[in-house]
């Protein structure tokens, strides 16, 4: 499936008829299922794993549906789960969500939706398939998906919402990086590359492990080097590609890296055909040993554009 992160909302596209939403639904005719004891009245009927201890996993129903969703969504934000016991997806998925609501501490409820036992919340939301989560934010749903998503996945989509929704959020730790980054560190690049590319194929598009398979491949360009000699040989010869090359990863890994930046846009505006696609190439791999917040990488991408028009 798509990535949660970056698919546009289904809402831009009218998705969701928010007026019947909030027309308070006359109460179901079959005898509510009697309270739980215990800290919280939050029912888990129908769902397995049901997290427990405080408002952090509520199941909807059409007369609770004002109340719990659209006006709780007012102080916090409100992920809807559409899913149903027994389909084995849904009872896969369930669980997961329970856990990160209840490592949420009430920063957002989970609103657990039986699209069994309530078929027209399902239809409100057109929901065509199960699992689906929607998030609401202010009254308003601002995204949603369909499907199981890895967990890494689904903590940033949930961080996301939450940003959306005013919540401080603490930068995650991703225990697979902080093992990715130490196998880099320890010099055992394999490994490191084989990690770093195991994160990319959970999380497409990655940031930390698009800029870690970069700095893989940058150790490996200048193991064995010596920085004074290569340094000096690009400084011998300026039109010499590989010697440039070789001495813009050196300034990079000595924290020089406006320098080697300014190096190669200018061996791009000396160069053409092959020699000036493969220097932009390298180029472009640098920035992302940076990532793409890097200030430096900004100004010497316009630089790149400016050598390259």
């Amino acid at each position: 499936m798509s990535d949660p992160r970056i698919t546009s909302s289904i809402f831009t596209r009218g998705a969701v008829d928010l007026s019947a939403l909030r027309t308070p639904a006359p109460a179901p005719s079959r005898p509510a299922a009697p309270a739980q004891p215990g800290p919280s009245a939050d029912s888990s009927a129908g769902f397995p794993g049901a997290a427990g201890g405080g408002v952090t996993a509520i199941d909807v129903t059409e007369a609770t549906l004002q109340s719990e969703v659209l006006e709780r969504s007012l102080d916090k934000p409100v992920l809807v789960f559409f899913g149903a016991a027994g389909y084995p997806e849904s009872d896969q998925f369930a669980p997961l969500l329970e856990q990160l609501a209840v490592e949420g501490d009430g920063a957002w409820v989970l609103a657990r939706v039986d699209v069994q036992q309530q078929p027209r919340i399902a239809q409100m939301f057109r929901v065509q398939g199960i699992p689906m989560v929607y998030a609401v934010v202010g009254g308003q749903p601002i995204d949603a998906f369909s499907g199981v998503v890895p967990e890494a996945q689904l903590r940033q989509w949930i961080s996301a919402v939450l940003k959306a929704g005013g919540v401080s959020v603490a930068e995650a730790v991703d225990p697979r990086l902080d093992e990715a980054d130490d196998a880099l560190m320890s010099g055992d690049l394999d490994e490191a590359e084989r990690a770093y590319r195991k994160i990319l194929a959970e999380t497409p598009g990655d940031a930390a492990a698009e800029a870690g398979l970069a700095q893989v491949g940058l150790a490996r360009r200048v193991a064995g080097a010596d920085p004074r000699a290569a340094l000096a040989a690009a400084e011998a010869a300026p039109d010499d590609v590989e010697a440039q090359l070789l001495a813009a990863d050196i300034e990079v890994l000595s924290g020089m890296a406006e320098q080697a930046y300014q190096r190669l846009v200018g061996l791009v505006r000396r160069t053409f055909g092959d020699d000036r696609e493969k220097v932009r190439q390298h180029l472009v791999g640098l920035f992302t040993v940076a990532g793409p917040d890097d200030p430096a990488v900004a100004s010497a991408r316009r630089a790149l554009a400016s050598a390259l028009f």
